[in-house]
């Protein structure tokens, strides 16, 4: 399911563009995306961002679209022990709140978007 949910989001991408603005809204917060609570992200206040994964500074030089949208939609690929969630998956996960359930943390438009923000990290 997880190869299907990446085939359609890589081919969404062509069609759907990504809005980095969008993107480090999402990733900065606290409720959504969630990146910071685990990565130092350029822009964030230090103090409330999380050490526990590699900084996101420089980020769009050392990787791809490709690449990004792949550690977004199935990080345990390259660390099968990384605490980092699949943001496209929508089962398997415990503790989701009833109104959450069966949906993935984000949708196909908000993984182009953090894509285009990562991706604008230079």
């Amino acid at each position: 399911m997880l190869e299907s949910l990446a085939f359609a989001l890589a081919g969404a991408a062509v069609t759907l563009g990504g809005d980095a603005q969008r993107g480090a809204a999402i990733a900065a917060s606290r409720s959504s995306g969630l990146c910071v609570l685990c990565h130092a992200m350029p822009g964030a206040n230090p103090l409330q961002s999380g050490t526990l994964a590699p900084s996101l500074d420089g980020v769009g030089v050392r990787l791809t679209r490709a690449q990004l949208r792949e550690r977004l939609l199935a990080p345990e690929r390259f660390n099968p022990q990384t605490l980092m969630p699949s943001y496209g998956r929508s089962e398997g996960f415990e503790r989701v709140a009833l109104a959450r359930r069966g949906q993935p943390l984000l949708d196909a438009q908000q993984i182009e978007d953090v894509v285009e923000w990562l991706a604008g990290l230079k």
